[in-house]
């Protein structure tokens, strides 16, 4: 009787294997990006570098934002732009989280890329003295957009909350859709006041693990991230997603507004016109608490991929 049950736990835990390699090899949808030039593509794709002095924003000076060309990301502020008289635009500094820096393929330099789309910006050197913060971040105009100041001024963001299973994945997805410009991992639709991961896990505080997300309304629109939402995630299991089996884990839309409400009523009529049967409820929101430190960005800073969240087109 203990051989059977053994055998039982082994078969058992290779399907579950199989299962997560699986979910992992589908998550290599990749999100749509800016239209590139050929000469573009060669430095932003292929880490090439544009002629020194030749770009436009070498001895460039007005106010505003400088943005990734391939993602709209952005990235540096004009307040930290300096002259270093080397013939690239130079900054002694980067807006927090939007700039990554990697080892370079020469194995001597430091390769500066965005930390939103992966494109390639240039490369960063320290211990030059040129400013106190002794940092020079060297960047190709033809990695850059600007945004001026007034027209920064006047962005007005909005915001979404979608649950879809472990929310490490699907913060890992919507990351990735051009327009958004946060992702926090948290816990919502339940009555306990400022929950842990431990509270949420146990059933106890009715909340559940849901993501909200700050986007940028000029760049995309509920309706698209409603339906990136319904694309990343089984819409369709209830309480679960994938190997993770939980009431936490449900599928739920919490609208802010009556908008919001019917585009995720209306979405959800569609595919089930399509012969889904969803399981997605939508619920007004209530306050979101997010998670804590060590569950935001998750797969970014692990390396890896989502384990139970891959894209499937439904639209």
């Amino acid at each position: 009787m203990k051989t059977i049950n053994i055998t039982k736990v082994l078969i058992f835990m290779s399907a579950m294997t199989l299962y997560q390699t699986g979910c992992t090899q589908k998550a290599d949808h990749k999100m749509e990006y800016n239209k590139l030039t050929s000469f573009e593509e060669y430095v932003i794709l292929n880490k090439g570098t544009e002629r020194p002095y030749s770009g436009e924003f070498v001895n460039h000076k007005a106010d505003g934002t400088y943005t990734c060309k391939r993602c709209d990301a952005p990235l540096y502020k004009s307040n930290d732009k300096f002259d270093s008289n080397c013939g690239w635009p130079s900054f002694d500094d980067e807006i927090d989280g939007a700039v990554k820096r990697v080892p370079d393929a020469d194995g001597r330099r430091t390769e500066i890329v965005c930390a939103n789309c992966g494109g390639h910006l240039g490369h960063v050197f320290e211990g030059e003295g040129f400013t106190p913060k002794s940092t020079r971040h060297c960047v190709n105009s033809v990695s850059l957009n600007f945004v001026p100041q007034d027209k920064t001024a006047k962005t007005e963001t909005a915001k979404a909350i979608f649950a879809g299973g472990c929310f490490w994945g699907v913060e890992y997805f919507m990351e990735k859709q051009p327009g958004v410009k946060s992702v926090v991992s948290g816990y919502t639709g339940g009555k306990t006041k400022d929950p842990t991961y431990e509270e949420v896990c146990s059933g106890t505080s009715g909340h559940i693990e849901a993501v909200e997300i700050e986007y940028d309304p000029a760049k995309t629109t509920y309706e698209e991230l409603a339906k990136l939402f319904f694309e990343i995630h089984d819409p369709t299991q209830v309480n679960r997603q994938g190997p993770d089996i939980g009431e936490q884990y449900r599928s739920e839309v919490f609208y802010l507004n009556e908008e919001q409400k019917a585009i995720a009523e209306k979405l959800i009529a569609q595919l089930e016109s399509k012969g889904y049967k969803i399981a997605t409820k939508v619920t007004e929101a209530t306050t979101f608490y997010p998670a804590e430190n060590y569950h935001q960005d998750y797969y970014e800073r692990k390396g890896s991929l989502p384990y139970c969240h891959g894209y499937t087109k439904r639209f």
